[in-house]
């Protein structure tokens, strides 16, 4: 089985290009951040014509996650126990779309796009630390009871968990993706057992890109895009790729998919 995570920063202004990577990677199963849509502006007749069935949660122009998937998708769940909601002050806190789990062919996968956190004084970078706790917390349960299972977390981390994650750390003092609590926050899925599955087969590069200030022909990126299984979904991965030629071209997003094979 081959699996993949892409954060594609707007799913219609990208379906051409996703359903063209999808059909020449011959990718199984398509985790996706950042669509951007509501369920009825998602493009699933592209996906459906290319052979995928699409599953989603979007609730407006922002966020919102979703699959692809080749193989039949199982106990389909929208969020996850006790996940935080955000609200600008005087505004009604919202349970934003960032989190869609399904089973395929017997391996649990979540879709995640975590938050990006802004500033480390703004409301949202407490929110972000929450919403790691709380996934966290829910993952340790999952391990608990379901530990024998193939399961994956995969997307969007806005976490640089190491100082080779970011082109120079130098320029990150100060700054969220990097700062002490979102790498502990990070640390903590080792903790209860999840791994990067990627990392040993590809010790360096990164996954964004963004499109500001030629970072991308400069190579200044960031490693921010992740897989992290546990030992039954760990023990069967036979290959990993960070397909960085995804960012060049025509209207590309600005992270690239990341992928393994599964026996």
């Amino acid at each position: 089985m081959r699996i993949a995570t892409h954060n594609v920063n707007s799913i219609r202004t990208r379906v051409g290009r996703v359903v063209d990577w999808l059909e020449r990677s011959k990718t199984d199963v398509l985790a996706m951040q950042e669509i951007k849509c509501k369920p009825e502006q998602f493009p699933v007749a592209a996906f459906e014509a290319a052979g995928y069935q699409v599953i989603m949660h979007g609730l407006d122009q922002w966020n919102g996650v979703a699959f692809a998937t080749k193989i039949p998708a199982e106990d389909i769940e929208i969020g996850f126990s006790g996940m935080p909601s955000f609200g600008k002050e005087g505004k009604p806190q919202v349970e934003e779309a960032r989190a869609l789990g399904a089973t395929f062919d017997g391996v649990r996968l979540w879709s995640l796009y975590v938050p990006n956190g802004r500033t480390l004084d703004d409301p949202h970078y407490t929110y972000k630390l929450e919403w790691l706790d709380r996934l966290a917390a829910t993952t340790a349960e999952f391990q608990e009871h379901s530990g024998d299972m193939p399961l994956a977390l995969m997307g969007d981390f806005n976490i640089a968990p190491l100082d080779t994650d970011v082109w120079d750390i130098n320029d990150f003092v100060g700054a969220t993706h990097v700062s002490e609590p979102e790498r502990q926050a990070f640390e903590a899925f080792e903790q209860i057992g999840l791994a990067d599955v990627v990392r040993p087969r590809i010790p360096e590069g990164y996954t964004y890109w963004d499109y500001q200030q030629l970072r991308f022909p400069r190579n200044e990126g960031m490693r921010i895009d992740f897989i992290l299984g546990n030992d039954p979904f760990a023990e069967r991965v036979t290959r990993a790729v960070i397909d960085r030629d995804e960012r060049k071209g025509e209207a590309p997003s600005d992270h690239v998919p990341v992928v393994v094979d599964i026996d």
